[in-house]
């Protein structure tokens, strides 16, 4: 279950106890300490591929984040692991055009797929980035989560409402996550939030909740840092 903060973030919640409130704010710390430690391991770049025959090997879980072109994935992956350049950003529309793949602490892998609805390139090139997005999505079996960006300031477009779709027809488990809220007027976020969250309710695969985040100014990073380190692999026991 969440809820919905006043700057329009989503609190986790885990299963309470009595005193309900007390193990509540003590599982939420509990998390966001999980998610900052994650975060602050080692991230390295894996592959680039424009071909799903040189994926590396599935040994860890993968966390996908997918969305239109220019919708910010590129910056959250950036802000999450809080190195500037780790992922390229970029001001020109549908330049990504491989997935690549990052190794986060030996423990989780950031799948960055190409963006979606837009390219400065041929159609034939953009229906192969489509069709390599596409096979992924549906056999990579190392895949727990996809998250779905959306641009907080026009909320669902028919594109994503299509990705969503597909999503949900591959048995893919996805989350939504609104990428620019600080370019949205803090009174409109709780109604965007909740219009977007009662679509998502009807959409199979769809997590009932959505993380709103900026990567400008940090809102929900902490948060969505530790909804991935509740996917990723347990570190090993350091050695008596």
């Amino acid at each position: 279950m969440a809820d919905h903060e006043a700057d329009g973030r989503v609190r986790l919640t885990g299963a309470a106890s009595v005193p309900e409130e007390h193990a509540e704010d003590a599982a939420q710390e509990a998390a966001l300490a999980a998610g900052r430690r994650l975060f602050a391991q080692p991230c390295r770049f894996v592959a680039g591929v424009a071909d799903l025959g040189r994926l590396p090997g599935a040994d860890l879980p993968e966390v996908a984040f997918g969305g239109r072109s220019n919708v910010g994935k590129s910056s959250l992956i950036n802000a999450l692991t809080g190195r500037r350049q780790l992922a390229r950003i970029s001001q020109t529309p549908g330049r990504t055009q491989q997935i690549n793949l990052f190794e986060l602490g030996s423990r989780l892998i950031l799948v960055d797929l190409p963006g979606y609805g837009y390219a400065q390139a041929p159609k034939a090139a953009v229906e192969a980035w489509q069709r390599l997005v596409r096979q992924y999505l549906r056999g990579r079996s190392a895949l727990l989560r996809t998250c779905v960006l959306i641009d907080a300031r026009h909320g669902f477009k028919e594109v994503d409402r299509r990705f969503m779709t597909m999503l949900g027809d591959a048995a893919v488990a996805y989350q939504v996550i609104l990428t620019k809220v600080d370019q949205v007027p803090a009174g409109e976020l709780p109604d965007l939030i909740a219009t977007l969250c009662a679509e998502l309710e009807r959409k199979p695969g769809a997590h009932p909740a959505l993380i709103a985040t900026s990567a400008r100014s940090g809102a929900g990073i902490e948060e969505l840092r530790a909804a991935l380190a509740a996917l990723a692999t347990q570190p090993a026991e350091a050695p008596a």
